[in-house]
Order: structure tokens, then C-alpha cells, then sequence
């Protein structure tokens, strides 16, 4: 199972990390190691800029290598949501430094999946869903606002990477991205449907 990420998929979420807007999908990935399905989460002991990321995510229901437009839709079939955590200041500093930055991203526990995944044919279009925090809202996102479709996600990664049954695509967060702190609980919800509560601990 791969769990393959889209960065800057939102163009607010662009702008508010001072990023240029892509031209084409961007991925990395993270390993099965990140996935975390519990209630709660350890804050690492060796960063001290944690940041939310929360995201639809597509699970792959079928084995594909260079899959075209038409048949795109095929190879997913349920949606979930899950937050892409960051290692905000180790980021940056390999960033800064021009080194690769998996260290930020693909940590153990760094990938959280809900419990709940949904027949894409019964949820809304668009799709909206929202992250609080402490009760707040935080983030709040609609797939109108994707700048590259669930279908050109698939076609885009098929290109260099086979996807295969289970695989995890993590597609890109709304803006409002910020830090957590022990003692934190965060909410997931697709429309109001609870995907996830997560306690920081």
C-alpha cells in the first residue's frame, strides 16, 4: 500500500505558504508507517512547528499504469479524509537548504485516515469538508476549488507510478493550514459527517 500526497492542489493554500500556483500536479509520498487509524496522536519530539493539513482522500480500487481521461473515474470508488502532518520548521530548513524534505512529511504516524470512507456516487458535488479545532473551525474546503481534478490526479501519478488496489491519495489541502499543540483536539467532518477526532497528546 502507497500513500501518495498532492501539494499545493488549492490556490489559496498556495498563496498562504508564498508558493507559485503548479502547472501540474505535484506529489510525494509518505510510507505505510505514516498511516495512523487511533484516536490519538504523539506529538514528535523532534519538532516544535507541527502543522494540520486536512485532505480528501481517494482510495484506489484497482491496479492502473498510464490511465487515460475517460477512464479515470474507474480506478477509485470511495472517499475518505485525513491530514497530511507537517514538520513545519524541518521543512523549511531543507528547504533552505535545497535538501529533499521527506523527513518533514513522512514520518511515523504523520498520514491520519478517518474511520469512514464513502461511496463517491453518495456524496454531493461539490464536496465540501472542514477541520476543527478545539471546536473552531480552521479549514474549510470544496472540490470546486481543486485546481487539478480527482481524474487528472490519477492520470498525472499513473504516468510515473503504478497505482494499485488500496493505495492512499492524499489530494491537497485548503487554505488555513496551522499548528497544533498537546492538548489539541481535532474534527473531521465531510459535509457533517465525523470522519475523524484526534486527540494531541
Amino acid at each position: 500500500m502507497k500513500i501518495i500526497c498532492i501539494g499545493r492542489n488549492y490556490a489559496e493554500h498556495a498563496k498562504e505558504m508564498n508558493s507559485e500556483i503548479p502547472t501540474e500536479p505535484i506529489f510525494f509520498m509518505k510510507p505505510d508507517t505514516a498511516l495512523l487509524r487511533e484516536n490519538n496522536f504523539y506529538y514528535p519530539e523532534f519538532t516544535k512547528d507541527l502543522h494540520h493539513e486536512v485532505e480528501l482522500v481517494l482510495k484506489v480500487c484497482k491496479h492502473g499504469k498510464h490511465i487515460d481521461r475517460e477512464h479515470a473515474h474507474l480506478y477509485y470508488n470511495e472517499i475518505g479524509l485525513g491530514i497530511d502532518f507537517t514538520a513545519r520548521d524541518i521543512q523549511k530548513a531543507c528547504k533552505e537548504k535545497g535538501l529533499p524534505w521527506e523527513k518533514a512529511k513522512a514520518f511515523d504516524n504523520s498520514a491520519i485516515l478517518g474511520n469512514a470512507f464513502f461511496p463517491v456516487s453518495e456524496l454531493q458535488d461539490p464536496i465540501e469538508f472542514s477541520l476543527r479545532k478545539n471546536g473552531d473551525t480552521v479549514q474549510k474546503g470544496s472540490t470546486a476549488d481543486l485546481l487539478f481534478s480527482f481524474d487528472q490526479l490519477i492520470v498525472h501519478i499513473s504516468k510515473y507510478i503504478t497505482i494499485k488496489t488500496g493505495d492512499l491519495i492524499y489530494t491537497g489541502t485548503p487554505e488555513g493550514v496551522g499548528p497544533v499543540q498537546i492538548g489539541d483536539q481535532l474534527e473531521g467532518y465531510i459535509g457533517e459527517h465525523s470522519c475523524f477526532k484526534l486527540d494531541i497528546k
